[in-house]
Parts: structure tokens; C-alpha cells; sequence
């Protein structure tokens, strides 16, 4: 299976240039069977980033474009009478399917975005009163734009901590940027779906696979100590749940199989601590106004906890 998970990266790295340890952070978080928030300014690929990888895992995609009067309905589905059959029937939204892009999703009201919450914790969606499941693989990333807030909605606290992982997804360095630019204009990057790298047998089958990772008592100590100090430091308004460590914990077993290794070491932890814990934490007042970013006070921390040997 790592072969082919292997060819999959490759795949999605030729595809999207400049974002490799994003790409692998997104693969890591849909193998630990979690959710992404993904923040970035517009025109730096966030959507062609998810539709990829939704064609290289051979999985349906949907994209919601979360607007201002976007009701609940129109993400779950509704139910309708039919008068030639003289029956109720339920017609289904677009969360189900495999991948589900939830584009700029502050744009919508609380009530709206409380809408994906069931889906994103049970797997499962209800509508008028029945319950019905989603699919083994579903995986939510949702966008959001760091630049405009006119018209936004900030997300709850409770909805962020849904998320396994927030990633920021930054512009590309120049060449890679160039390359970019060349290939749009020279035809060589087009719209057209990928070839799928895994089919999705073959992918719940990874799963498996990541599940016998071992994480030892020192490594399970290491995540805790790191959680712990978020609740003592002053520079945090309050500290991270246990759910963050889960998440730490989860992610970081997925990246050790990305990387072809049976355990999991500190420098996992290390690795997947900032977007674990970015949109879980938030500075204290004093540290905003002095303009100390979340991600150095993050990178920070963990440097002061003792490394297990």
C-alpha cells in the first residue's frame, strides 16, 4: 500500500506546485479519517488543491459555496411531496458524497454552519426526523478567507474544534509560482479530473494499516505535556482541549506511515503541532497588541517541552 500511496503524492505534488507540505498534511488528516480548515488568501489554489485529491482517491467531490442566505436544507437536503406518486420523498444534498469542499465557510450564518456539525462528528446526516449515513470516506475542508471580514460570520469555538487540522495555505515560492503561471498559459495545466492513484478499497484498507502505528507511553506523555502547557502559559486566553491532543495524536500517526515508518517519534509530534493546534488557541489581549504571531508562540512552546529520548 505504500507504493501506492507514494505514486498518489507524487501525483498530487506534479499537480499543485509549491504546497508539498500542505498536500501531505491534507492526506494525513483524510487518512486519520478527520476534517480540515484550510485559510488562504483568494487565487492560491485551495479549491483545485481538494478537487485533486478527491480524483486521486477515485472519491465523488462536492463544492458548497457558502453564501449569506444559504439555508440548512440546501446543505443536508429536504424533504418533498411527490404528486405522481401521491408520496413523500427525500432528496439529498450535496453533503453526501466523499469529499466535500465547504467553500468560504464564514460567510454563513451559525445556524447554517451548525448544519455540518452532526455530519462531521457522527458521519451521518437527518433529515425531517430520519437518519441517514454517509459514506466510510468522508472528508470535510472548509475554506475561509483571512482578509475580509465584512459579511463574515466567524466560526464558533466548538464548530473550529471539529476540525483535526487548520492549514495556512501561503503563496508558492517564485519559481514554483512561475511554473504555475507557464503551465496555465501554455495549456499544460487544465481543468481536467486526474487519474485516480488508490481506489477507495484499497484506501480503507490504509486505514487499517495506520491504525497498528505504535505510539508509545513516552510519545502519549510528550502530547500531554505539550497540551498541559497551553492551559498554564499567559499568552493564551484559555488552553487546548482534550480533543487537540487526540487530533495531535492522530495526525501524527498518519504522517509516520506517509513517511514509511511503523512508530511514532517526537519530531511528528513536532511536525503536526501548529496546525493542530492554530485554530484551537487563541492569544490573550496583550499578546495581540503586541503583534507576537499565534504560530511563533506555538513553535515556542512546544521547543520547551522535553524532548522523550
Amino acid at each position: 500500500m505504500r507504493n501506492e500511496l507514494a505514486s498518489l503524492i507524487q501525483k498530487y505534488e506534479e499537480r499543485i506546485l509549491g504546497q508539498s507540505l500542505n498536500l501531505k498534511l491534507l492526506l494525513s488528516a483524510v487518512i486519520a479519517d478527520g476534517h480540515v480548515l484550510i485559510e488562504g488568501v483568494p487565487g492560491t489554489g485551495k479549491t483545485q488543491m481538494v478537487r485533486t485529491l478527491a480524483d486521486l482517491l477515485d472519491g465523488t467531490f462536492n463544492r458548497i459555496q457558502f453564501t449569506p442566505d444559504l439555508l440548512p436544507s440546501d446543505i443536508t437536503g429536504s424533504t418533498i411531496y411527490n404528486m405522481q406518486n401521491n408520496s413523500f420523498q427525500t432528496i439529498k444534498g450535496p453533503i453526501f458524497s466523499n469529499i466535500i469542499l465547504a467553500d468560504e465557510i464564514n460567510r454563513t450564518p451559525a445556524k447554517t454552519q451548525a448544519a455540518l456539525l452532526e455530519a462531521m462528528a457522527e458521519k451521518q446526516v437527518t433529515i425531517q426526523g430520519k437518519t441517514y449515513p454517509l459514506a466510510d470516506i468522508f472528508f470535510v475542508v472548509a475554506t475561509q478567507n483571512p482578509i475580509e471580514f465584512e459579511g463574515t460570520y466567524p466560526l464558533p469555538e466548538a464548530q473550529q474544534d471539529r476540525f483535526l487540522l487548520k492549514l495556512n495555505i501561503d503563496f508558492p515560492a517564485f519559481e514554483e509560482e512561475k511554473s504555475v503561471l507557464k503551465q496555465v498559459m501554455e495549456g499544460a495545466q487544465d481543468r481536467t479530473a486526474v487519474d485516480p492513484a488508490i481506489d477507495k478499497a484499497a484506501f480503507l484498507s490504509i486505514r487499517q494499516e495506520v491504525a497498528s502505528i505504535t505510539l508509545n507511553d513516552d510519545i502519549f506523555t510528550y502530547i500531554m505535556q505539550i497540551i498541559r502547557q497551553t492551559r498554564d502559559m499567559e499568552a493564551f486566553r484559555f488552553g487546548a482541549s482534550t480533543r487537540a491532543a487526540i487530533s495531535i495524536a492522530k495526525t501524527a500517526r498518519s504522517w509516520a506511515y506517509l513517511t514509511s515508518r511503523d512508530y511514532v517519534t517526537p519530531d511528528d509530534i513536532k511536525t503536526v503541532a501548529k496546525p493542530a493546534l492554530r485554530h484551537r488557541l487563541q492569544l490573550a489581549p496583550h499578546m495581540e497588541l503586541e503583534g507576537v504571531g499565534l504560530d511563533d508562540i506555538i513553535e515556542e512552546l512546544v521547543g520547551t517541552v522535553s524532548v522523550p529520548r
